[in-house]
């Protein structure tokens, strides 16, 4: 039977109302998305969306019912605030805006996003807080803020929002404490709260009811106190990073109860005692409590875990043997247990039941042999055993090595010669065996890609073999102090890369060779202590970067070649040869004068001491009695004529000697005071003038004992040069408020109607930048122009600078931006002490109220800018941290910032070669002659100073991370005394690789590397 009309009716008419309905969806989504392309300024990213086509089919828009649900726009470099219209997508469920530049405070518009169950806004530069009433987002099940610069405390109302099951706040600056209400969050599956700088938090109990939690993600928050029982309860729990922070006592027993965990992360802490033996959860597949204070035995139970991959527990004090259950482990991958106090044999059966991929056991007291199966796998990358006290040989078995790309043996006890297969092997690279008992004759042929081979103090004998020629790629061949005879081959002249040479403390004989062919990358040439003769041959004078030469305690005969006057040498050792005449005139300074000793014929034309002066006594004779009569002459005239000049220009004084000012200056003290007024104001005159900049001139002033000089900047005042105006009052603040050692003293300021004066301490060797590049060293008078600083002096430079720059970001309340850090703006006083100077750009960094700009005009110095700070002008500590790192980056290079006729700046070029190249070869400032001592430091120092100029403000470090890494390089007996005590050597890859996820075991390789 048929329905009756007036039903066909009704379900005609609902048709056509959902039809209309769905159309009007459609028709408003589409004017939003079309809106929203337009705020943002139309990127090209989002070039498909057009008025002609359904919002539907555009990628980065999904719907249900003709309605818009998901919006996932990351990586479309989208720049300026969220648009106030956003939410009028009724239906967006899930918004994705991560990896972005998008600014601006918390975007209160989202609360009007009613049906939001996912909100991504992680690796933008949002600022300021989050919402107190964060929870009017009640459906939400994913907040992902990670990677921003959100402050103050995390709301505790986030732990309303009960159907969240990921919590992602990491890497923003959030500085108040961890709320405790969290932990109601009983579907939370993800926290991650990582590196962000909470006021000296505990980790709260209340987490132990994070029933449903798996990932505990929270390294870098400044933790103290113990790890709290209540962790024990996690039983989801399958990772957990409580890396980096500050935590004391002993490891729960419960947590290696946890029958879900994978990955434990728990190292740079500050635990103590010994390890629990209650390590029983099968699921563990990597354990990393590197970098404690932990002791005892490393506990046997370790064996117990099947599933084991990664073992980490270098940096340590644990003593006593390694566990041979370790090594009968079937999924071992990576083994690290350096730096500790482990004593006994290397068990043999490590390699034999796993696929081994890193052994690393240096810096122990291990005693026995190497491990015969060490490679049995075929994955093993690296032999790391150096400082112990092994013996023996290198097994025939490590001819199988091919994966290895390291060897280093260097300080043990091993004897008998290398294996042949060994110096082949496919993909080794560095091969370091010094200070052992190694005997035999150097091969014909090496590994294609060895780079850095290291044999110094051993029993090598033997010639240096004419088919060096085909080790190509060797860049620093060290091999003092063996039995090496014969010549010197001129086939190793034709190793293009080799930059480091030292065949010092050998038998070689006869002349060096005469064509240097291929030498260009050669800086250290070292070849002391043998039975050289001959002449000394002028082609050394090609070598473009050679700055360091030691030929000294050989039979070298002739004179010195005057082309060796065209290199600008950093040592320089001729000493104990048989050379003959005169230094050529480049050389003969106080700057060498330590170079020529114990060669009784060579005569020196400028006093050097030990040497016979090149004229004879009989020398004035030359001058004939009417030359002299002429000098003298000459002489008495001069002397005249100055004395003349002088009675005019005191007469000319006193005539045009002014008045008494009567401009009333006005003085403001910040310190104590052993000068006047008019000990500063008399001697404002250009003779005392030092320097100038953009902000004025600065004078050096004599004041008297004890302070003997201070340095004065004037300021003129122009009504229409309201910078100028606002520089002096940001200085005066900034300065006259801060007490700290690294920070230069601003000592009082004098104002009147016309100028302003700041008045500083005197820093006796100016700024840093006339230190390290040359031209201005031999431009500035005053500075001795053959004087480097070397590493270890560069380094107290760097931590002076870094503390400075440290109290500023982290101590001052409000913290303070300088937003100018350079080199030509860190002083150094009589010892080199650093100080940060030239505050007239800094801005201190004030809340800012509702609507107020929060942007600056743009300032600070070419090849300084970080890049972010060129677009959107906003300011954070970021910027400095930046900054900073190219000043890192000049004290390593020596290299200016700036680049010159289209070049790379320092941190484009810097970048550039790091990703060209595996070493630190053409990088090093070539004037410092101690860069082979300091290399890893140097290198550490490199690499902190490219990631603090991550283009990526979220992924430099804080100026607290850099300090403290740069205090680690420190030598240790220049440390403070604080940081002496229970000093472990630091390991910077956590701090640097800061990247969007969380850290895994890829860090690894980075570790190694450091």
């Amino acid at each position: 039977m048929a329905p009756p009309p007036y039903i066909l009716s009704f379900f005609v008419f609902i048709s056509l109302t959902s039809v209309i309905s769905s159309q009007q969806f459609f028709t408003s989504d589409q004017t939003t998305l079309l809106n929203l392309k337009q705020w943002w300024e139309n990127p090209p990213s989002l070039a498909n969306w057009n008025s002609t086509s359904s919002p539907c089919s555009w990628p980065e828009v999904q719907c249900r019912n003709g309605s818009v649900t998901v919006l996932q726009l990351d990586n479309m470099e989208l720049t300026g605030t969220i648009p106030p219209f956003i939410c009028d997508l009724r239906n967006l469920e899930n918004m994705i805006l991560h990896d972005n530049y998008i600014t601006g405070e918390f975007p209160r518009v989202f609360f009007n996003c009613s049906k939001l169950i996912e909100l991504d806004i992680s690796q933008n530069l949002f600022v300021g807080r989050l919402p107190e009433d964060i929870d009017r987002l009640s459906q939400l099940q994913s907040v992902e803020f990670g990677g921003n610069n959100f402050t103050g405390d995390i709301p505790p109302a986030i732990g309303n929002i009960s159907a969240l099951t990921s919590l992602q706040l990491y890497q923003n600056l959030f500085n108040g404490t961890i709320p405790p209400e969290i932990g109601n969050l009983s579907n939370l599956e993800t926290l991650g709260l990582a590196y962000n700088e909470f006021a000296d938090p505990v980790l709260p109990p209340e987490f132990g009811k994070l029933s449903s939690l798996q990932i505990l993600w929270m390294a870098a928050t400044n933790l103290v106190g113990n790890i709290p029982e209540s962790l024990s309860n996690l039983a989801s729990l399958r990772s957990l990073d409580l890396s980096l922070n500050y935590l004391e006592g002993e490891i729960p027993p419960g947590l290696f109860l946890l029958t879900n965990l994978d990955v434990m992360f728990l190292y740079l802490n500050k635990l103590s005692g010994s390890l629990p033996s209650l390590i029983q959860s099968q699921n563990l597949t990597q354990i990393d409590i590197s970098m404690n204070k932990l002791n005892g035995s490393i506990p046997d139970d370790f064996g117990k875990l099947q599933m084991l991959e990664v073992l980490n527990l270098y940096s340590n004090r644990f003593s006593g043997q390694i566990p041979t259950s370790i090594s009968q482990l079937p999924t071992l991958r990576i083994f690290r247990v350096f730096r500790n106090n482990v004593t006994g044999e290397i068990p043999p059966e490590f390699g034999l039941h796993s696929k081994l991929e890193s052994f690393e056991v240096s810096e122990n007291n291990l005693t026995g042999k190497l491990p015969e199966n060490l490679c049995a796998g075929g994955t093993l990358t690296g032999v790391i055993v150096f400082s112990n006290n092994l013996n023996g040989e290198i097994p025939r078995s490590y001819e199988s090595c091919n994966r290895v790309t390291s060897i280093q043996l260097y300080n043990n006890k091993f004897t008998g010669e290398i294996p042949p297969g060994v110096w082949t092997l496919s993909n080794l690279s560095t091969l370091r065996l010094t200070g052992n008992s190694f005997s035999g004759e150097l091969p014909n042929k090496v590994a294609w890609n060895l780079s850095l081979l290291e044999i110094n103090n051993n029993k090598f004998s033997g010639q240096i073999p004419s088919a060096i020629s085909s080790w190509v790629k060797l860049n620093v061949f060290k091999a003092s102090n063996n039995l090496f005879s014969g010549v010197i081959p001129p086939e190793l002249t034709t190793l293009s890369e080799l930059s480091v040479l030292y065949l010092d403390g050998n038998s070689l004989s006869g002349e060096l060779p005469s064509q240097i062919k291929s030498w260009n990358s050669l800086t250290i040439l070292n070849l002391a202590r043998n039975k050289l003769s001959g002449q000394i041959p002028p082609s050394l004078s090609s070598l473009p970067n050679l700055n360091e030469l030691d030929l000294s305690e050989n039979q070298f005969s002739g004179q010195i070649p005057t082309q060796l006057s065209n290199l600008r040498f950093t040592r320089l050792n001729l000493s104990s040869n048989k050379l003959t005449g005169k230094i050529p005139s480049g050389l003969d300074n106080g700057a060498y004068e330590n170079s020529f000793f114990n060669n009784p014929n060579l005569c020196s034309t400028s006093h050097i001491s030990n040497l016979h002066n090149c004229y004879s006594k009989n020398s004035r004779k030359k001058f004939s009695p009417k030359i002299i009569a002429t000098i003298i002459i000459l002489s008495s005239f001069l002397l005249l004529l100055a004395i003349l000049f002088t009675l005019f220009m005191f007469r000319d004084h006193l005539k045009k000697k002014p008045k008494r000012n009567r401009t009333t200056w006005k003085l403001i003290s910040f310190h104590n005071l052993d000068f006047t007024e008019a000990n500063i104001l008399s001697c404002m005159t250009e003779t005392n003038l030092i320097g100038s900049g953009g902000s004025g001139k600065v004078y050096r002033i004599g004041v008297g004992p004890p302070r003997g000089f201070v340095a004065v900047k004037r300021i003129s005042n122009k009504k229409v040069d309201r910078d100028l105006e606002n520089d002096f009052s940001s200085e005066v603040q900034i300065l006259g408020s801060i007490r700290h050692s690294n920070i230069v003293k601003l000592l009082c300021c004098l104002s009147n109607p016309n100028s302003k004066l700041l008045v500083y301490e005197y820093m006796e060797h100016q700024s840093l930048d006339k230190w390290l590049h040359g031209k201005k060293r031999k431009a500035e008078p005053g500075l001795d122009p053959h004087f480097v600083l070397e590493w270890r002096r560069r380094l107290q430079i760097a931590i002076g600078a870094a503390q400075g720059l440290c109290y500023m970001h982290h101590d001052c309340s409000p913290p303070i931006v300088h937003r100018d850090v350079k080199s030509s703006n860190i002083l150094l006083d009589s010892e080199f002490k650093a100080t940060i100077a030239d505050f007239g750009l800094a801005q201190i960094l004030e809340k800012q109220k509702p609507g107020q700009d929060n942007m600056a005009s743009i300032v600070g110095s070419l090849g300084y800018f970080a890049p972010e700070y060129a677009y959107t002008t906003r300011i954070n500590e970021r910027i400095d941290v930046y900054s900073f790192g190219v000043v890192l980056l000049e004290l390593v290079t020596g290299k200016e910032p700036n680049g010159k006729d289209g070049e790379l700046n320092l941190a484009e070029w810097a970048w550039k070669h790091h990703g060209e190249s595996d070493t630190m070869v053409g990088a090093i400032d070539p004037e410092m002659k101690d860069s082979d001592i300091y290399m890893e430091e140097m290198s550490t120092v490199f690499k902190l100073g490219l990631i603090c100029t991550s283009t990526l403000p979220s992924s430099r470090p804080s100026m607290k991370d850099v300090l403290e890494i740069l205090r680690r390089c420190n030598p240790m007996d220049e440390l403070p005394e604080e940081l002496k005590e229970g000093r472990d050597e630091f390991d910077v890859a956590p701090l640097l690789k800061r990247e969007r996820s969380r850290p895994d075991e890829n860090d690894d390789e980075l570790v190694a590397q450091v």
